[in-house]
């Protein structure tokens, strides 16, 4: 079975990016990943446990959490989060299907059900969720002084 050391190349891909409200200092951002494992209860039962990806395998399904914060003084609006998706993961959705996606290295955006991959000498074919390179949430709503959230996807390694 091939081991993936993920701790390096999963947070390294994992650094967000934002616009204009954390150009002024206001926009505290943190990720974290976590590997869904599934174990059994003493019942019987199956749960669902997130735990830290010390190593993963092809197929392990892996949650990403971005928390931001205003930490300023003042409301913070209209600010993007952007965030890559890691080479070795296949994008599977987010908690609340409110990103865009760029299957092109943020060169374009749109839902995932738009997006077009060109080929050479065939039409192009509808993309896919394995060919998603980002994601970015835009916030057009206001973001209060010390209000926080955060947002979620997920992936599949490859």
């Amino acid at each position: 079975m091939i081991r993936v050391l993920v701790r390096t190349a999963f947070f390294a891909a994992l650094c967000a990016v934002v616009g204009p409200a954390y150009a002024q200092g206001s926009l505290q951002l943190a990720s974290d990943v976590f590997v869904e494992r599934e174990i059994a209860k003493p019942d019987g039962t199956k749960a669902k446990l997130l735990e830290e990806p010390k190593t993963v395998v092809p197929g392990d399904q892996l949650v990403f959490v971005v928390r931001y914060k205003n930490v300023g003084t003042a409301t913070a609006s209209n600010f993007v989060v952007t965030n890559p998706m890691p080479r070795a993961v296949r994008f599977d959705g987010t908690a609340d299907g409110a990103e865009l996606v760029s299957v092109d290295g943020g060169k374009n955006w749109g839902a995932l059900a738009t997006l077009r991959i060109a080929q050479s000498n065939v039409s192009d074919r509808a993309a896919t969720s394995a060919d998603v390179t980002h994601l970015k949430w835009n916030f057009n709503q206001p973001l209060s002084a010390g209000a926080e959230g955060k947002l979620i996807f997920r992936g599949v390694v490859r």
